[in-house]
Order: structure tokens, then C-alpha cells, then sequence
């Protein structure tokens, strides 16, 4: 997206957020390129992104517990005379 720096005064916290998230915003003075503004953070490729939630997947099996099975999941509904 190319924006010159009168306007992107305006609309600074939008920019920034945008460029975040990935889009390349150029400032631009009298129609000419000026500046670039684009995300510090890293991006991750498809495969950073795939080991990232196996890494989570398998902490979430290793920290689940074993609980009641589905045909008791709603027992507490009922007593002695139904619900």
C-alpha cells in the first residue's frame, strides 16, 4: 500500500497495525518512495507453523488427564426420580 505522509499522520495506529500483520506500507513524499513500513516480528514459513502446534498438540496430550467416558458425562442431571 503506498500513502503519502500527510495522510499516514492521520492514520498512524491503523498503519502500524495493518504492517503487523503482514502488509508492506510505503510512505511516500511529493508521489516519490520515502519510507517503508513493515513488521519487526518474524513471519513463520508453513513448516515453522505446522512444528509450532505439534509442539502444542503433544503438551496437551502429555498434560491431559483421563476422565469420565460419555455415558456418565451426564449422569448429575438425574436423581433418585429423574431430572
Amino acid at each position: 500500500m503506498k500513502i503519502s505522509v500527510t495522510d499516514a499522520k492521520g492514520q498512524l495506529t491503523e498503519l502500524v497495525r495493518r504492517a503487523e500483520g503482514g502488509e508492506e506500507i510505503i510512505l511516500t513524499r511529493h508521489g516519490h518512495p520515502a519510507a517503508r513500513l513493515m513488521s519487526m516480528m518474524k513471519s513463520l514459513t508453513a513448516d515453522d507453523r505446522a512444528k509450532l502446534l505439534e509442539d502444542i498438540r503433544s503438551e496437551g496430550r502429555a498434560k491431559a488427564a483421563p476422565g469420565p467416558g460419555a455415558a456418565r458425562s451426564q449422569d448429575f442431571l438425574y436423581g433418585d426420580d429423574g431430572l
